[in-house]
């Protein structure tokens, strides 16, 4: 099988590979304007899709903006091609490592970016060809003898060819490829604009005015005809056209809508869960799990209650503006609109008093929900230590004080509903009662007043019914806010990070020390005492060091700032001879592993590999899974792995497998140990074993840990 297409004159050279991302960037409206390139450098190193993914996360960072590596099945590989975009692609073969730039992906043609900037198109089975060229190639010499010897027409070859090496290489993984996005830290206004949110915006606008305008014609035929005293067969007719015009305006409507639900949903909740991985420990150490819970509970309610309520509250007051503008041309004139305007004066002031009610029934809500998890949580240690009869005695007064708040909310929420739309249609009906009896010839006029009596009465019921919404997303938007603007600090830029090449990192590991800590301060507040002073520590390669001390020496405290956890007040940490500032915090803590104590470790509820290959590459290879065997084995988990159903694939944490202290110990040595970094710490992870168990967990650790630091009590 001879390789027919060459995609080579399109790739950028390796060492232009940051120029190629740059562009496809800017292409690709990831960047408005030109940042610093000073400190970018192409990649000059082995074909490693290992290495080149580091360069490659490092030169995004500092760009900005987020790469994200994929791997391509080879049955889906042309479906994905037509959906790819903006990425980088590895080319395979050829004697210089290049990178195909690829904008925008299509049905049958790719947006590819030149070396010279220029944008071209390929076909995209041309890069199918070439990137499942290297395995299909010898797999095709076999099937056409087989179908040869067969006897399958000429004709037919083809098309049984292509089956049957899209049965035999169906699973395969294709990997070399890169996808350019926004991190979730960026701007958020950014983000929807790049999601291409605000058309829809606009659609959702233009359907409700147009249904507005449509309405108010209606209004307008069906109301001249009836003070005029008849009706016309003609004007009756356009009314109903005007009725059955308006009903593609609001399915359309409905159908934008929900996309802009799912679009921003979706870039809100990824927002989320990347402010919450930039939180400091000290941040959400002091909440207990009620309190996690009704957080994720409030975040959950906020995406429905602002893509719902506020959007619905924001066209009611639209629809309002367009109500004054009715009713000043009507019999009522300004007097109309001011009256108009001195009642939604009115509805703000009891909507302000229902918001100052609700929060303080949220509040309640809150301490309940938090009460009542931590209650359940702690139910063994309550039978043990608190008598029966008083189990429920703080939860009776929980319960009196929120079903008291409640029936006031409730009862504000019922006047809301009741007075607010309802109300104005008495008030604007007084409005026009004058005109009426004195002129009641000007039946246009009057047609129209009424016209925006009704219109302004329907936006005002419309606009209480998204006003709980609306409230519930103010008090909401209290806890869950922070997480929300704790995404932008992943955003903070390291420009001086760069990315060291494997021969480098070679080269200073044969002179330089491991680490080295030189005048580390550490405190926790600007203010407080310094929990480490002028602090220093060498560590060389092979080295095995144990660090004794009382409780609270800070032991843990030292091991944070060398695993890059923390940063120093003032100091230096250097890494095979390179400054921390330099390598990037990231390269940082994949070099430098720790296994924190066993209270601020975790078991995910998710399957045994995860959790011990969370560290490493994900999905993992059939040799992470050996490695990962072996080192359970060596550290006494093998019992645990042959009395398991599923073996790895066993589901483990609070609703999965319960593991054992012990267990939970071992798993984390296993973690770090997995992730072979340069330098291991464990935090007291012996402590919870027994004497068999210690002995073998001490010997795995010695053999397998390049250098090791151990922390425990003395």
């Amino acid at each position: 099988m001879k390789k027919t297409t060459d995609l080579s004159a399109y790739g950028w050279p390796a060492s232009q590979g940051h120029e190629a991302a740059l562009v496809l960037a800017r292409k690709a409206g990831f960047l408005p304007k030109l940042p610093d390139i000073t400190t970018l450098s192409g990649y000059v190193g082995p074909v490693d899709d290992h290495h080149i993914n580091q360069w490659m996360r490092v030169t995004t960072r500092q760009l900005g903006i987020e790469a994200e590596a994929v791997e391509l099945s080879y049955a889906e590989l042309e479906q994905r091609l037509q959906q790819i975009g903006p990425a980088l692609i590895r080319l395979p073969g050829g004697e210089e490592l290049r990178f195909l730039a690829v904008l925008k992906g299509g049905k049958k043609w790719l947006k590819v970016i030149m070396p010279d900037w220029k944008v071209q198109r390929i076909h995209s089975t041309q890069l199918r060809e070439v990137l499942a060229y290297d395995l299909e190639a010898p797999l095709a010499p076999v099937i056409e003898a087989l179908l040869t010897d067969a006897g399958v027409p000429e004709e037919r070859q083809a098309f049984t060819k292509t089956a049957i090496l899209r049965e035999q290489l169906g699973s395969v993984p294709i990997g070399g490829c890169w996808l350019l996005r926004l991190s979730p830290g960026d701007d958020f206004m950014k983000q929807i604009r790049h999601a291409r949110l605000p058309r829809y915006w606009l659609i959702i606008i233009g359907t409700n005015l147009i249904g507005q305008l449509l309405m108010l014609l209606g209004w307008w035929v069906i109301g001249r005809g009836a003070l005029e005293g008849h009706f016309n067969w003609a004007w009756m007719s356009a009314w109903a056209l005007l009725l059955f015009t308006a009903i593609p305006l609001q399915l359309l409507g409905l159908w934008t809508d929900n996309l802009v639900s799912l679009g921003l949903g979706g870039l809100f909740k990824q927002r989320l869960l990347y402010g919450i991985l930039q939180l400091e420990p000290e941040e959400i150490r002091h909440q207990g799990s009620g309190q996690f819970l009704g957080l994720v509970m409030e975040a959950e309610s906020l995406e429905s209650l602002a893509l719902g309520g506020g959007l619905m509250a924001l066209m009611a007051v639209l629809q309002l503006f367009i109500a004054m503008g009715v009713l000043a041309i009507g019999a009522g004139g300004m007097s109309h609109v001011l009256l108009l305007l001195g009642w939604m004066m009115f509805t703000g002031w009891i909507c302000w008093y229902y918001y100052l009610r609700s929060n303080k029934w949220v509040t309640i809500y809150r301490k309940m929900t938090n009460d009542l998890v931590e209650r359940m949580v702690g139910h063994r240690t309550r039978i043990a230590q608190e008598a029966p009869a008083h189990w429920h005695d703080e939860e009776e007064q929980f319960l009196a004080r929120y079903l008291r708040h409640s029936e006031r909310v409730d009862r504000i929420n019922v006047i809301i509903k009741a007075v607010v739309g309802r109300g104005w249609l008495i008030v604007g009906l007084l409005g026009v009662v004058y005109t009426f009896i004195v002129a009641p010839a000007a039946s246009a006029a009057l047609a129209i007043s009424l016209g925006g009596i009704l219109l302004a009465s329907q936006s005002l019921t419309k606009f209480v019914s998204g006003v709980s919404s609306l409230v519930g997303v103010v008090i909401t938007w209290k806890q869950v806010g922070p997480l929300f603007h704790a995404a932008a600090r992943g955003q903070v830029q390291l420009h001086s990070a760069k990315f060291i090449l494997p021969a480098e990192f070679e080269r200073k590991q044969a002179r330089e020390p491991v680490l080295v800590a030189r005048d580390l301060t550490f405190r926790y507040r600007p203010h407080a005492s310094p929990i480490l002073q002028a602090c220093s520590l060498t560590i060389h390669k092979g080295d095995r060091l144990l660090l004794e001390g009382p409780s609270g020496g800070g032991k843990s405290t030292l091991s944070a700032l060398l695993a890059g956890m923390r940063f120093p007040e003032s100091g230096q940490l250097l890494l095979w001879g390179i400054d921390q500032q330099i390598l990037g915090t990231e390269s940082w803590r994949q070099r430098i592993v720790t296994a924190p104590q066993f209270h601020e470790n975790h078991v995910f509820t998710e399957t045994l590999a995860f959790n011990l290959l969370m560290g490493r590459r994900w999905p993992p290879l059939r040799a992470d899974l050996e490695e990962a065997e072996a080192i359970c084995r060596e550290l006494g988990l093998g019992d645990l792995l042959e009395h398991m159903p599923a073996g790895f694939q066993q589901m483990v944490g609070e609703s999965g497998w319960q593991l054992s202290h012990g267990e939970r110990s071992r798993l984390y040595i296993a973690r770090a140990l997995l992730q072979q970094a340069d330098l291991i710490i464990l935090d007291e992870s012996f402590a919870a074993l027994d004497p068999e168990n210690l002995r073998r967990a001490l010997q795995c650790v010695l053999r397998r840990a390049p250098t090791l630091v151990v922390i425990a009590h003395p």
